[in-house]
């Protein structure tokens, strides 16, 4: 099994940690710890911070992963230097309040207080607070508002934090790929969609350096006789040039693509097949966007599912299976009408004339109006 060193990639805009997540089960397996009243009551106020201690990314710890999206089993970890970077240029960007709920669910009201890194694993404030953690680690102390997310810390349910954002892979294998072999499976797969002759939905909202890149690529594969990608990277660049819409099945197989060739990516030899290949796909910048997309459409999937045969969550609002169910419902929260909606191929019928009607006059405490429906703050 390959072990991958994720790095930061100082000339990649994107590279770097994004955001700090509350998890059940934390990848760097060291929980937290919340600080009680007396240990971190400001002078300035009257009531008790909600704060959060433990560690964010632990250096040279191998930590098993397996991507969904193509099947790879792999084990990543950081180096020191990597873990350092990391945490300067989190700041630098302001990420500080960015945060999520389990890699999904945006949380606001969440500001990182404190931040460092252990030089001394004896002396250091961690070790004060009980927790074991190497040289080199880097700790943060996080402020949660959020009642209910603190009380789950407290009660031992969120366990820990877990960072999100884009890294470059450096490859340690024990088995690799070839290129062709790359190319090969990626020409499979693209005909396997032509055959089944299905459109559904596309998107391309990619940046400008998507497109830039492939078109790098194409004036350098052309430069040494065209040597290099299969038709099918030949397309791909064309359709990134052209700013194509690109169906959720090409997205998959450009993050797949461009995930298992970076190993042949090097910046230094522009006339390699490897270096060439990899920006007709989009290069790094391809790949961060892809998985990006791939993220935001399974939370936007998320937000409709069948609940059971009476009840289907249909984007973030409440469906009932009947007229007469949503007709009550709407009755009991004094709106007027109900409207539509086919799900799951089924009819379904949603409170409100229309799906953005607002429901709610004024919101409960910790909850503000957002398109008519209250959400937390």
């Amino acid at each position: 099994m390959r072990i991958v060193e994720l790095i930061i990639d100082e000339s990649d805009e994107q590279s770097g940690i994004e955001a700090v997540s509350l998890v059940h089960s934390p990848a760097i397996e060291e929980n937290f710890i919340a600080l009680n009243k007396q240990e971190i009551l400001l002078a300035e106020v009257d009531k008790e911070k909600r704060i959060l201690m433990g560690a964010a990314l632990v250096p040279n710890k191998q930590i098993y992963r397996k991507n969904d999206k193509t099947g790879d089993e792999y084990y990543i970890y950081f180096s020191k230097d990597t873990v350092r970077k990391a945490s300067e240029l989190f700041f630098k960007r302001s990420n500080h309040k960015n945060a999520t709920y389990e890699h999904k669910q945006p949380i606001k009201g969440t500001t990182i207080v404190e931040s460092w890194i252990v030089e001394n694993t004896k002396k250091d404030k961690s070790a004060h607070y009980g927790l074991n953690v190497p040289e080199g680690t880097w700790m943060i102390s996080m402020k949660i508002d959020d009642e209910e997310l603190y009380k789950e810390a407290k009660e031992g349910t969120i366990k820990g934090f877990s960072i999100e954002g884009y890294f470059a892979d450096k490859y340690d294998m024990t088995k690799q790929e070839s290129l062709e072999d790359i190319d090969r499976h990626m020409l499979v797969e693209e005909l396997k969609e032509l055959l089944q002759r299905q459109e559904l939905e596309s998107y391309n909202d990619y940046p400008d350096s998507v497109s830039n890149n492939a078109r790098r690529g194409r004036e350098l594969n052309k430069a040494v006789g065209n040597k290099c990608a299969t038709r099918i990277g030949k397309l791909r660049s064309k359709q990134l040039m052209d700013k194509e819409k690109l169906s959720v099945s090409v997205i998959k197989r450009m993050y797949s693509y461009l995930s298992r060739a970076e190993t042949y990516y090097d910046a230094g030899d522009k006339e390699s097949c490897g270096y060439i290949s990899y920006l007709l796909w989009g290069g790094k910048s391809g790949k961060n966007w892809a998985e990006s997309k791939l993220k935001q459409i399974e939370r936007e999937d998320l937000a409709s599912m069948l609940i059971d045969d009476n009840f289907a969550i249909i984007d973030d609002r409440l469906a009932y299976s009947s007229e007469a169910m949503a007709q009550k419902a709407a009755t009991d929260l004094g709106v007027e009408g109900i409207h539509e909606h086919e799900y799951e191929g089924k009819i379904w019928y949603m409170v409100g004339e229309t799906h953005n009607v607002d429901m709610y006059d004024d919101c409960p405490d910790g909850y503000e109006k957002v398109n008519g429906k209250c959400v937390k703050k």
